[in-house]
């Protein structure tokens, strides 16, 4: 039987560096994703990750067994995230009304920037994915950490209320605004989430990567076998606004992470 991370943390706090290991191992997919949620670009959430890593083994003593560690995990990534200082992220956030504006604008129903249904394919599902997330940006941290935490990853509001440091009401609270916020929005604007709407991934590659938000050499979140966005298709209308968030694959944390964090500190 594996030890469960609990048990990990005790073994890793008693000396045990292997232990320490499997627990970076286990958790920084959880972390890297977690971020990128929190700041669009991957770039940022990878050294957000990195940071993140860091705090929790230097810290790993104050994990107090009270609660699960993955929840006590993303109660520190929380508090970094909330107060890291990304520009990229600061820059492209904007309002919903000037977000609005960037959905209606561009439509086109060619694709000059791919040149078969394979590139296409990978552009459409990169438009999909890189304006769902800019949309989180539209809500201000706090309020979008508590949506990430409850529809997207799925927390519930005790365990949202404890890694957010806020009363279960409060968390209930704001859960209910930003989530009104994102589905009127889906519902007035995207294509995926409401079909009354003239919005289509395809009809924004060019537009977007015009604008410089989209780089068609170097995709950000497009490169699965399965596309979120043929599974969104299949759902209901109900169940869209938040699947369009659900149905993103996880991303795998890139392999720099874990080796910057050998060359700081030793497993071995």
């Amino acid at each position: 039987m594996k030890d469960t991370l609990e048990t990990l943390v005790q073994k890793a706090n008693s000396g045990d560096r292997k232990s320490l290991e499997v627990i970076v191992l286990n958790i920084t997919d959880y972390i890297y994703n977690v971020s990128l949620k929190m700041l669009l670009y991957p770039e940022d959430a990878e050294d957000a990750t990195q940071e993140i890593l860091i705090k929790i083994i230097t810290h790993l003593s104050t994990y107090n067994h009270k609660s699960k560690f993955t929840t006590w995990v993303y109660r520190v990534a929380t508090n970094y995230l909330l107060t890291y200082k990304s520009k990229k992220a600061k820059e492209f956030a904007m309002p919903f009304e000037e977000y609005a504006k960037l959905i209606d604008n561009g439509h086109s129903n060619t694709v000059r920037y791919a040149s078969n249904e394979g590139e296409r394919a990978l552009l459409e599902e990169e438009v999909k994915v890189s304006c769902t997330q800019g949309l989180l940006l539209c809500l201000n941290p706090v309020d979008r950490m508590v949506y990430i935490l409850a529809e997207i990853l799925e927390f519930n509001s005790v365990e949202g209320s404890e890694i957010m440091g806020i009363t279960a009401e409060n968390f209930r609270k704001k859960l209910s605004r930003s989530r009104t916020k994102i589905r009127n929005f889906l519902h007035n604007k995207c294509g995926l989430a409401n079909p009354k709407n003239p919005c289509r991934c395809h009809k924004k590659i060019d537009f977007l990567i015009d604008e410089k938000i989209v780089n068609p050499k170097d995709l950000r979140f497009a490169g699965f076998s399965q596309r979120s966005i043929d599974l969104v298709g299949r759902l209901g209308e109900l169940e869209k606004s938040i699947e369009i968030y659900r149905s993103v694959p996880k991303f795998k944390a890139p392999k720099e992470i874990f080796k910057k964090l050998q060359q700081t500190i030793t497993f071995s």
